[in-house]
């Protein structure tokens, strides 16, 4: 049982399961219902059936991670800048993190976080627009906690007891969360985009290093992450010039 969140509104109000499979899924049921409070968190000791980004699913031991959604309503935020509201939730997690885990933290575009070579986090944030701006956002996360095996194909899976060496409370890394992201988000509401672009450029995987990559075609490529657009593109420098790739155009190789 999560115990009471220190925020002003993120996780204040706390929908707890032992089993669900889908803590997204259950979110969007809520917002076809009515309007959560802002900041409301979905979270499930099993979810048996969730989703990573582009249909893959995600492995979570049950009772050995967090996995839980929040849903929020970004509408002073245009559509054609949501990506910022990726920077803010991968910022959020990576500063979580980064309170136990002191080497190699680094977001992986568009908003996936590594230790080293090792994928620690995965994020599937679902925007509804109206219009030109943002209504609302449902951001799923599973974060590998205290998970010490995987058994999925997917590659190199860690977690915040294999990287420590220490089991830990669930509660107080959620808590943690809560705090971090409500404090990025209400510095994205107060416009100091600047920081959040400079913090997550300066925290991105191989940022402005040489590197090899594959594009859709097959053809591999040495460039360098020079910035990423306001609508997610990422920009990489090659000996011709620049690129943009939107999300799974590009492919990194390790």
């Amino acid at each position: 049982m999560i115990k009471s969140i220190n925020t002003l509104f993120v996780g204040k109000v706390l929908h707890e399961f032992d089993a669900l499979a889908s803590t997204n899924q259950y979110a969007a049921k809520l917002l076809t219902e009515g309007q959560p409070i802002e900041g409301t968190i979905i979270l499930t000791h099993d979810q048996y059936a969730g989703k990573g980004q582009a249909s893959n699913k995600w492995e979570s031991e049950p009772r050995k991670n967090l996995t839980f959604t929040t849903i929020i309503y970004p509408k002073f935020l245009p559509a054609r800048k949501q990506f910022l509201l990726n920077q803010v939730i991968s910022l959020s997690v990576f500063d979580t993190l980064q309170k136990y885990i002191s080497h190699g933290l680094t977001i992986k575009w568009p908003n996936d976080i590594y230790v080293f070579d090792k994928k620690i986090t995965g994020i599937l944030i679902q925007n509804s627009l109206k219009g030109s701006t943002l209504q609302s956002a449902i951001i799923g996360i599973g974060l590998n906690v205290n998970q010490q095996q995987f058994i999925s194909d997917a590659p190199n899976p860690t977690s915040m007891a294999l990287e420590i060496g220490k089991i830990l409370d669930l509660g107080t890394v959620l808590t943690a969360f809560c705090q971090h992201l409500e404090y990025n988000y209400l510095q994205l509401k107060a416009n100091q985009t600047q920081l959040i672009q400079e913090r997550y450029l300066n925290n991105l995987f191989r940022f402005k290093k040489n590197a090899f990559y594959r594009r859709l075609d097959g053809t591999i490529f040495k460039g360098q992450i020079k910035r990423v657009t306001d609508i997610g593109k990422l920009i990489i420098k090659t000996g011709d010039g620049e690129e943009d790739f939107a999300f799974k155009e590009v492919k990194y190789i390790l």
